[in-house]
């Protein structure tokens, strides 16, 4: 996936100009066209949540070309909604990019139309690009991009340059039919949510966790979240955040569960338990046990956090391997090894990151020590836990959670533009 801040901002799909061809969206696929004998199961779970992003748009007609290429169509719509189409495929794990292209008959003369109107109202050098799928075309992939250049520099007389063009415009003849199109927008990448299993992300209102909820889902996890407030004794901000922050994440996979779980009485108990200088880490293993508690119980094979080496004192190696004694269940670190620039840009690039820089109490900043232990024992961190019974105690919280579904799609089709969408009710 392309995860750069200008990826973001071109998120604009030009549309060629109607009146010739059907428009649709032509979706190119990239790690699954690599699998072998499995691909058939890669490709039915990717046209599942396909069909999932696309609920509400209308009877979407899904065609798999050969390897690699999907159209798709909605034959009763108008261009602005698929246009829509084409803006909810870029965040459908698995697909690499995402064009809006006209479908036109296999004439020559109706493929040129296409192409110089494309071509119209713009500026600077153009290539062609042409593919020809179906050999049985009279035409060559390099006869079919002369002709067409040709075409288009007599009417528009824009100069040609093969490398680096301002302008491509890309042919794709096929069986039935010709696509003609301009420009597109990168996808997500990686696999189809859902083909590696589930995991339970634990969700701060930080920008990190977000960003490994985001980069587990493109490998194929589908996640459900946990969310730790301070409540009773901080207020709810922390819950809009974790609430909007799954909302904007749900768009990568759809039907996200967020599960929240007041901690606030749980993290007094460790410190009257005497955790002093290792109360970080002790409610990190507090929170990671209550995660294995509710994982058992979604049915989830591993957890998911935002840990990155050396990020914080809480963040050493002996630490974290502290943490993974707490619980029998893999965790998941996808950003263990990367700086908080890089964290950062890439939480701008799924846009959780203008979310994460909002203010809020969050449960971490609760009880604080002075100075957090940088080397904790296993053996001091589980006599604390035995006075403190923190089996019965991850139970209880696990017990505890509070079920929330934020909806990307419901958000964006109730809340008329520039309203916020409804929050949760906290617990």
């Amino acid at each position: 996936m392309s995860t750069t801040a200008e990826a973001v901002e071109a998120r604009t799909l030009p549309v060629v100009p109607s009146g010739l061809g059907e428009l649709c969206v032509l979706l190119k696929l990239g790690e699954i066209v690599l699998k072998g004998s499995n691909r058939k199961l890669f490709e039915r779970r990717l046209h599942n949540n396909i069909r999932a992003a696309a609920r509400g748009l209308g009877d979407v007609r899904l065609n798999q070309r050969g390897a690699g290429v999907i159209v798709l169509r909605l034959p009763e719509a108008d261009d602005a909604q698929v246009a829509e189409l084409a803006q909810r495929m870029a965040g459908v794990m698995g697909i690499v990019w995402v064009h809006l292209v006209r479908r036109v008959d296999k004439d020559l003369e109706a493929v040129r139309d296409v192409a110089v109107q494309s071509m119209s109202g713009r500026s600077g050098t153009f290539a062609v690009r042409a593919r020809r799928r179906d050999k049985r075309f009279p035409l060559s992939s390099s006869e079919i991009a002369q002709d067409l250049g040709a075409s288009i520099q007599r009417v528009h007389e824009l100069p040609v340059r093969l490398k680096r063009p301002d302008h491509t415009l890309s042919v794709e003849v096929d069986r039935d039919e010709v696509f003609v199109y301009t420009d597109g927008i990168p996808g997500q990448g990686g696999l189809p949510v859902g083909m590696s299993g589930r995991g339970l992300v634990l969700m701060s209102g930080g920008i990190d966790s977000p960003v490994a909820a985001h980069r587990m889902m493109r490998r194929g996890l589908k996640v459900d979240f946990l969310h730790f407030s301070g409540m009773p004794f901080t207020g709810p901000e922390s819950i809009y955040k974790a609430y909007s922050l799954v909302r904007q994440l749900d768009r990568y996979q759809s039907s996200s569960r967020l599960f929240v779980v007041p901690f606030g009485k749980a993290q007094q108990q460790l410190k009257t338990s005497g955790a002093d200088r290792l109360q970080i880490v002790a409610q990190r293993r507090l929170m990671l046990a209550t995660a294995e508690a509710l994982a058992e119980r979604l049915g989830a094979e591993c957890l998911v956090t935002g840990d990155a080496l050396g990020q914080v004192s809480s963040q050493t190696l002996t630490n974290m391997t502290a943490l993974d004694d707490a619980v029998d269940l893999p965790i998941l670190r996808p950003l263990v090894g990367m700086d908080k620039t890089e964290i950062m840009e890439q939480a701008r690039a799924i846009e959780t990151l203008a979310i994460s820089e909002l203010p809020d109490e969050d449960c971490c900043t609760l009880l604080t020590p002075r100075q957090v232990e940088t080397a904790a024992k296993v053996s001091d961190l589980r006599q604390i836990e035995r006075r403190l019974d923190a089996p019965q105690v991850a139970e209880q919280l696990a017990a505890s959670a509070q079920l929330h579904r934020p909806s990307f799609l419901a958000a964006a089709e109730a809340a008329p533009a520039g309203e916020r969408a409804s929050e949760p009710t906290p617990a």
